[in-house]
């Protein structure tokens, strides 16, 4: 591998630096470094780590670019509608995937209404919070009737409501598989100078994880990979991902009980990992806070949303040791929704940032796409802000600025909210070039300010 030189950039405040690349690591700092066969003009932009997205699902960003997207509906004509537009364009039979539906669109949806909107094509669509799928008659006779998971919910007389809770692991074993375009992901997350992900989603196993290791050592996945599982999981001989926490996922509707949570728990720790847990509500949090009592928290242990904290809980989240990674970004996404929803005195208990900075809590920033916008300077903007899509803001003491909040996508892959990562010799050369000063890509944040974007000293993002 030649070595690179980035030449004329600001790094810390210092401009006018150069930049060596060798073997995928920093070697040298300072001004006018002796040329090299491939150099890059930093033209006096910024050059700072690249980013992680702590919390992401691959598969299912890939997947949602074949999927009829719903988040953005308002009614149910639009919803028939986009239905019937995507049907248009299949021979019936051949499935349809929808994304992003909430009640706020058309109500919740029975069986009744899923045949109607797709009478001649088997339909699943998912709940905005991934939870849960919604299935249509044909749907549900393509999947066939034999062993049915428990999570397929049924009503009093036993008939399948075409309900299916977190049954993407069991969907799989029943579809054919589609072929995913992360090579699309890729350059998408590149192009806003994203260098590593952690893939939180708990069905991962050695499938899942074979398919992603293959599109990193292919290049068409470029970032460096940390992958979470409910299960156990084994590194590959080359170590192409990282193993991450163990996924703990939780809903209100069916709880856990304490013994089993602590089990899990404790069989993480005879993994030799830590423990990430899915806390959306209240509830769900009080039982994390009550496992972590009873069986202990260890370094690396997390919060995966933290959509509502109450004030009373930072200090035990700080107690433990728990670290938080949040999503800023539904703020700008969801704000409106949750001011018009959810009641005034819990609204500042959303998406916590500040409160838990301010108490020492460990707090990084991810997306949760596709549930959420890929895009990290949206999440940026809306932490610095906490601006709705309407123009109201929703927790406004819960501000960031957007330095901190960029520093909250610099941390390590295994420690969200740790030290941010630093452009500096040893380093590895992940890095994101910016195309002018930092402070102007922190007045507006956007992801229009990355102009190139390195892995291992290989640009994998040049902008045009």
């Amino acid at each position: 591998m030649s070595a690179l030189t980035i030449r004329d950039v600001v790094i810390g405040g210092r401009d006018g630096l150069d930049v060596r690349i060798e073997a995928g690591r920093i070697v040298a700092l300072g001004r006018r470094l002796a040329a090299t066969s491939d150099e890059i003009d930093g033209a006096g932009g910024a050059l700072i780590p690249g980013l992680a997205d702590h919390h992401i699902h691959l598969p299912a960003l890939a997947a949602e670019a074949s999927s009829v997207r719903l988040a953005d509906l308002s009614s149910a004509g639009q919803l028939r509608q986009r239905i019937a537009d995507a049907a248009a364009a299949f021979p019936p039979g051949a499935w349809l995937r929808a994304t992003g539906y909430h009640e706020r669109i058309a109500g919740e949806l029975a069986l009744a209404d899923l045949d109607t909107l797709a009478p001649r094509h088997p339909l699943r669509v998912q709940h905005q919070s991934g939870a849960l799928w919604m299935l249509n008659s044909l749907a549900l006779a393509a999947l066939g009737e034999a062993d049915l998971p428990s999570a397929m919910e049924r009503d009093r007389a036993g008939r399948l409501t075409g309900r299916l809770f977190r049954g993407d692991a069991w969907l799989r074993t029943r579809l054919a598989p589609q072929p995913l375009d992360l090579a699309a992901i890729g350059r998408r997350l590149a192009s806003f100078g994203i260098t590593a992900v952690t893939d939180a989603s708990a069905s991962n196993d050695a499938d899942s994880a074979a398919i992603l290791a293959a599109a990193h050592r292919d290049g068409a996945l470029p970032q460096r990979l940390t992958l979470m599982s409910a299960g156990r999981l084994e590194t590959p001989d080359d170590r192409v991902f990282t193993i991450g926490p163990v996924k703990v996922l939780l809903d209100d509707a069916a709880l856990i009980d304490l013994d089993d949570f602590t089990s899990r728990i404790d069989r993480a720790r005879s993994w030799r990992r830590a423990v990430a847990v899915h806390c959306v509500t209240a509830a769900e949090l009080a039982l994390t806070l009550a496992a972590f009592d009873a069986a202990g928290a260890s370094p690396g242990d997390r919060i995966e949303h933290g959509g509502v904290i109450p004030a009373e809980a930072i200090g035990r989240l700080k107690a433990l040791g728990l670290a938080v990674v949040t999503q800023p970004a539904f703020i700008a996404e969801r704000g409106d929704r949750y001011l018009a929803e959810v009641e005034a005195a819990e609204q500042p208990d959303l998406y916590r940032c500040a409160s838990l900075v301010g108490a020492g809590v460990p707090v990084a920033l991810s997306s949760d796409a596709p549930y959420g916008s890929p895009d990290p300077w949206t999440a940026i903007a809306a932490a610095s802000t906490r601006r709705t899509a309407a123009g109201a803001t929703l927790g406004l003491g819960e501000r960031i600025d957007a330095a901190d909040a960029l520093a909250r996508y610099l941390g390590a892959a295994l420690d969200p909210g740790g030290s941010p990562r630093r452009v500096e010799v040893g380093a590895p050369a992940d890095l994101c070039l910016l195309a002018g000063p930092l402070r102007e890509a922190l007045a507006a944040p956007s992801s229009d300010c990355v102009r190139a974007t390195l892995i291992a000293g290989d640009v994998v993002f040049r902008a045009a």
